[in-house]
Order: C-alpha cells, then structure tokens, then sequence
C-alpha cells in the first residue's frame, strides 16, 4: 500500500527524465521501491509509458485513481534490508548523510519538514543507515545565557525515529559562515557577541591583529568570561541540557554524539579562513595565537623553559596565509621548524590544542556516559603540503606533524582516553588529483591517520571533505574502509542531502556505494554503470490539480 505525503511544496520534479530537482510550479508524484541495496539499479520512466512485467511486480494503486479513470502504476518492489553475502557483519561499514545546515531555521523550526521528510523516506529505501545533523550553539542559547530552545530538533528527532533511522548529533560551538561548504550564515549566540565586542581578544587573532569569530579562543577555556562561566562549562551546560532533553532516545535514536571542538566543528586553529578572501588554497595558513590569552600562555610556558625571549611574540618568519613553505623562513626545507625554538613553539601550540580538545571530551564522557551514544571528535584532513618537509599547512593548524613528529598519535590517544570515535575528512581524495605544486598526499594522510588509530585503540569514522557523487570519489572511498588496508571505519558520513544527490545518476552511485559499503567495501564501483534502480517519477496532469489542493509525494 501507498504511504501519502502531502505538502504545499513540491520536493522534486523531472526536468528531462533524467534530472530531479526542487520546483514548484506543477505538482508531482513520486514512487520509490523499497530494495536491496545489493539490487543497485535506478531507472527514471514517464509513467505513461508501458513496462514489461516480471514476477516481483506489485500494483500501486495512485490516490488520482478517480480522477483518472482507475489508472493503475506498476513497478518492481524489492525488499529492503542490508546484504551481506558472506562477509562476517562486522565488516559493514553503515552509511549516514549530513543534513542540510539550515535543517533549523533561525527561529528554531525545522526547515521545510515536508520536503525533509520525503528525504528521509527515500534515503531509507537507499539503505542509508541515518542522518547527522549540526545542533547549533547559536540557535539553541540563542536567547540569552542558560535558555535553551531544542523544539525544532525534537521535531526532527521524532521524524528519523519515525522512519527507522538513527542519528548522529554534532554539538556545534562555532559559527556557520565562511569556510568551504556553508551555504548559510548562523554565527555564535547574540549574547556571546556582545561580550566579543567588549572584549575582542575571546577570539582567534593572527600576527597582523586579524580577529576570527568562529569560534572561541581556547586560550581563555579556564576563565569566566562568559557571563560568569568559562567557556568549557558553558559547552558543558549545553551538552547536558541536550542529555536531559533527549535521553529517551540517546542510544536508540541518537547513537553518536559528535562534540565539536573547533572551527567547522573540527579540532583545530582557524589557521585558513576563506572569508573575505583571506586564505585560497593551497596557502600555508597562518598560526593563530596574537589575542592575549593566547599570548600569556606562551610567555608562561617560555619563561618556565628559562627562555623568557621565546615567549614575547609567536614566529617572526612564518610567512603568510597564501605563501608556500619555501617562501618562509620557518616552514623552508631547512627552516626554522626544525630549530629548539621552532620545535618549543610547535609544542605549546600544538600541545593547547590538545588540552582543549581533552576538556571538552572530559566534560562530554562524563555527560554522556552510559547512555548508549557514541561519542567522536573531528579532525581536519589538511593534505596539502603534506609531502615536504615541515607539513606547513597542518602546524598552523596545531598539528605538529613533520618529517620528524607524528601529530596524529597524541590526538588519538588524547581521543582514546575518553574513548572517542576518531572521525576525519578527506577519504574520498586521491593524490593523482590534486595539484602537483601543493605537495598534497590525501592518500598518504590517511594512511598516517589509520596507523596512529590502530596504535590508539579506537575507532576510525570518515567524512568526505568536498561534495562529489562520482564513481571514482565513492571508490576511493570503499578501499579506505576495508579493514585489511590498515585499520577499517566504523561509519562514513557523505557530505551532504541535497536537491543534486537526487538527480538520477548521483542517485544511482549512492545507492551501488551503500550497498557496497554493507558489504565491507569488498565489491567496488563501476565507472560508469547502466543498470537501474527502480526509481518512478510520474506527472500528475495540470487538470488534476483541482482535485487535490496540496502538491502529493508518494513513496511506497
């Protein structure tokens, strides 16, 4: 039998029999079979048109059928549900998307819930393990310090239940706004600002006094100077109001809480801004420790060193956010990186990096623990670079990576003390497509990543960094889960729903990557694939629009 979503909007239309987007100038009707992942085909069909029958075929009865006539739709329906052949089911790797930024709006609603509900319906039938969503600091203490507003993520909370998924929440404590990928603006809560504005040093700041209000300067995470609270407990009150406001489904609904520990959530310095055309790729960054919090700590540390003129300033020749290494004196082959000083720098900044993720994690174990929910922490996948010698890129980032430092291990093992999920970007990536004067080596990243995991004992998560859907993005992909290439995932998260995953063919790769993922990432993606999934997409004639006011969206 049918299940009928009735909406005012309708989600998709068929623009040439082989595109689906958003529009909202005729209505349509939509038929998604339920299937095997492992029966990966798509196929895009004007109901009108005849199809021979096979013996799995059901009959559908459409909701017009008065109106036209008793007219009848068929299709196949496959029967859903995971497929593992032979392969041990510890070897599947589930499959979540990221839900669109703005999923609640400013006013703390859900965004288009009609829409999103028949999204969530057709990634179901994709065999799509779930969705993460960014619960944004901005929205919910949005008010004033210690008042809360959830109601827009109980709602949709209460949709996945509703259509047997499971979600991954990603407390989000920095802004939305100017990095790769935001397509909205929702920046830290109006209250947080004011106190900004009185005090500019609570954010990042560069050498050249270039303040970064994404996310607040770890430098000041001990001192009450939110309103009475640091900033730590600040992340703390919030997470256990999330806790009590949601336990119910903590551990059912709610299997992963991603805690987020920098700018874009990840565990980082804000080193390369894209705002206002501050960074461009493949820039080195710029270290990010001028505001003075950040400034005292390092004359602290550098007087307790017994080198009190280590501390008066952070390095005088490190260049640029859009210089290279070779431009610099600090991150040159034989640079100053590779000096007492440049390796006691890169110590204390790395080394507050670390300290301010194990706060946070500290904070959100003892929350979080025993309610069934994961918990994971990001780390960015900065693989420009990363082929000479002082890995430029990731040390204005605080990753003290080099030819002669590993800056991955300590991060897992800071992960592995509060048994944090390790979750990190930049799977799908191949080094062949990177440009070769950026030094880049994803490929080679990950390896390092996988291996400092392994020796930590915890678990590996991937993301994609950028939005792709083709065939060689989703390969890369599947050998980098597969447990015999070093150290398997335990999920994978693809960036992001949207009205492009919908078109037929990006449709159809990321139904073959799901089912090849549930399967341990053992059957790789064709290139180029002219099977079919049974995906129908019908118009409703313009006449029959009288009999139903609101747009329908059927999914079966």
């Amino acid at each position: 039998m049918a299940l009928t979503l009735r909406s005012s909007t309708s989600f998709l239309y068929l623009k040439d029999i082989k595109t689906l987007k958003t529009l909202d100038d005729f209505s349509t009707t939509l038929c998604f079979a339920q299937f095997k992942p492992s029966s990966c085909r798509l196929k895009v069909k004007n109901s009108i048109q005849d199809h021979a029958q096979s013996t799995r075929e059901m009959t559908i009865v459409s909701p017009f059928e008065q109106g036209y006539n008793g007219q009848k739709e068929r299709f196949h329906a496959l029967s859903s549900g995971h497929q593992t052949g032979n392969n041990n089911n510890n070897s599947r790797v589930p499959v979540y998307v990221m839900l669109p930024l703005d999923t609640v709006t400013i006013g703390g609603h859900l965004n288009k819930p009609k829409a999103l509900n028949a999204s969530l319906m057709a990634l179901k039938t994709a065999g799509v393990e779930g969705v993460m969503v960014d619960v944004w600091w901005g929205l919910v203490e949005k008010v004033g310090p210690l008042r809360y507003n959830w109601e827009g993520y109980v709602e949709l909370v209460n949709m996945v239940q509703k259509h047997g998924l499971k979600l991954q929440a990603v407390m989000s404590f920095h802004q939305c706004g100017g990095n790769v990928g935001d397509s909205c603006s929702i920046p830290l809560p109006p209250w947080v600002l004011e106190e900004i504005s009185r005090n500019p040093d609570l954010v990042y700041t560069d050498r050249s006094g270039r303040r970064n209000p994404e996310y607040i300067s770890l430098g000041c995470d001990a001192l009450p100077v939110l309103r009475g609270r640091t900033p730590i407990q600040v992340y703390a009150d919030y997470m256990r109001s999330f806790q009590q406001r949601f336990k119910n489904y903590l551990g059912d609904v709610i299997v992963e809480i991603q805690v987020g520990l920098g700018p874009c959530g990840e565990l980082r310095y804000p080193s390369y801004p894209e705002s206002n055309g501050t960074w461009r790729f493949p820039g080195i960054g710029e270290f990010q420790c001028y505001d003075k919090y950040m400034k005292a700590s390092l004359e602290a540390v550098a007087d307790e060193n017994g080198r009190k003129d280590w501390g008066k300033s952070g390095p005088h020749d490190s260049g640029q956010y859009n210089q290279f290494p070779e431009d610099t004196g600090f991150f040159r082959r034989e640079g100053t990186w590779d000096t007492d000083y440049g390796r006691f720098f890169m110590e204390w900044y790395s080394g507050k990096l670390l300290e301010h993720g194990d706060r946070i994690l500290g904070s959100a174990d003892s929350i979080f623990r025993g309610t069934g929910a994961k918990l994971s922490g990001k780390v960015a996948g900065i693989h420009w670079h990363y082929k000479t010698r002082s890995h430029a890129a990731e040390l204005t980032a605080g990753y003290y990576n080099t030819r002669n430092s590993d800056g991955y291990l300590p991060i897992a093992r800071m992960l592995a003390k509060h048994s944090v999920v390790f979750n990190f970007t930049c799977m799908e990536m191949k080094d062949g497509e990177q440009p070769q004067h950026a030094n880049c080596s994803p490929e080679g990243l990950v390896r390092q990543v996988k291996l400092a995991v392994r020796d930590a004992g915890i678990e590996l998560a991937g993301e994609n960094a950028l939005e792709r859907y083709d065939g060689g993005a989703y390969g890369q992909v599947l050998a980098t889960s597969r447990s015999d290439s070093g150290n398997g995932l335990c999920a994978f998260t693809f960036l992001r729903l949207n009205k492009r995953l919908f078109e037929a063919e990006n449709w159809r790769q990321l139904v073959n990557f799901v089912r090849s993922m549930s399967e341990g990432g053992r059957v790789m993606l064709p290139e180029s694939d002219s099977s079919t999934t049974d995906l129908y997409v019908r118009f409703v004639d313009h006449k029959m629009k009288k009999l139903k006011e609101d747009k329908e969206i059927i999914l079966v």
